[in-house]
C-alpha cells in the first residue's frame, strides 16, 4: 500500500508540473506581439499675401508735474484715437499707458514724461494711409504694420495636410528602401510655425511705402508607421 501511495503521488505532482509549465485557456498568457515601425517627420508650406494688418500708434507727453503730463497726453491721445477710427482703422485698442520721471543728459530728473500707445487693425493695403492719418492726428511714436491673414486658421489647416502627406511620402521611400510595405499610421504629433515674411512687393497706393509679399505659414508633424 505505501508504494502504491507513493506513486499515486508522484503522478499527481507531475500532472501539476505540467499544468504550471502548459496554461492553457483563460489562464494563458500569449507573448507580447512585436511590430516594425518607422517614425518619420514631414513638413507642409503654404504662401499667402497679408490682407491685413496692425499698426500701433501713440502720444508721448513731457511736463514739470504728473498730473500735467497725464492731462496733456490724454488731450492728444484722443485726437489720436479719432484719426485711427476715421483712416479706417478697426479693433481700436488701448495697448500701453506708462508715466515716469525724465532725466536731462546728466541723469537729473526735470519732469515727467507719458506715453499711450494704441493699436487698430486696417487692410493691408491701407496701412500706409492709415500710419499717414495716426501722425496727422498727432501721433508721435509709430509701430507696424504688423502683416496677417484672415483665414490664418484655413491656411494652417492646408500646411498641415501637406505636413502629413510629406510624412507618408518619405515614410514609403524608407519602407521600399529597405525592401517592406508601409502600413498603417499609429502615432502623430504636429508642431507650427508663425507665418514668416517671405518675399515682398510695395504697396501703390499708400502714401508711407508699405510691402506687402506673401508669407509662409508652415506646419510639422512626425508620424509612426507599422512595416510589414
Amino acid at each position: 500500500m505505501k508504494k502504491i501511495a507513493a506513486v499515486l503521488g508522484l503522478l499527481v505532482a507531475a500532472a501539476a508540473a505540467v499544468a504550471v509549465l502548459q496554461p492553457s485557456g483563460a489562464g494563458a498568457v500569449d507573448p507580447p506581439a512585436t511590430t516594425d515601425s518607422v517614425t518619420v517627420s514631414g513638413q507642409g508650406v503654404v504662401l499667402a499675401v497679408p490682407d491685413r494688418a496692425e499698426i500701433s500708434a501713440g502720444v508721448e507727453t513731457r511736463a514739470q508735474t504728473a498730473r500735467a503730463a497725464l492731462q496733456a497726453n490724454a488731450t492728444a491721445m484722443e485726437r489720436v484715437l479719432q484719426a485711427l477710427r476715421a483712416g479706417g482703422g478697426t479693433d481700436v485698442t488701448t495697448q500701453t499707458v506708462s508715466l515716469s520721471t525724465s532725466f536731462d543728459n546728466q541723469g537729473t530728473p526735470n519732469g515727467f514724461v507719458a506715453s499711450n500707445i494704441a493699436s487698430a487693425t486696417v487692410a493691408f493695403d491701407k496701412a500706409g494711409s492709415l500710419i499717414d492719418a495716426a501722425v496727422a492726428g498727432g501721433a508721435n511714436t509709430v509701430y507696424g504694420p504688423s502683416p496677417s491673414r484672415s483665414d490664418a486658421d484655413t491656411l494652417y489647416r492646408q500646411a498641415l495636410a501637406k505636413a502629413v502627406a510629406d510624412a507618408s511620402q518619405r515614410a514609403g521611400v524608407l519602407a521600399k528602401a529597405a525592401g517592406r510595405e508601409l502600413g498603417r499610421a499609429t502615432a502623430i504629433s504636429e508642431s507650427g510655425d508663425a507665418p514668416v515674411p517671405f518675399a515682398a512687393k510695395a504697396a501703390a497706393d499708400a502714401s508711407t511705402p508699405v510691402e506687402s509679399g506673401p508669407q509662409e505659414t508652415t506646419a510639422s508633424v512626425s508620424v509612426t508607421y507599422e512595416l510589414r
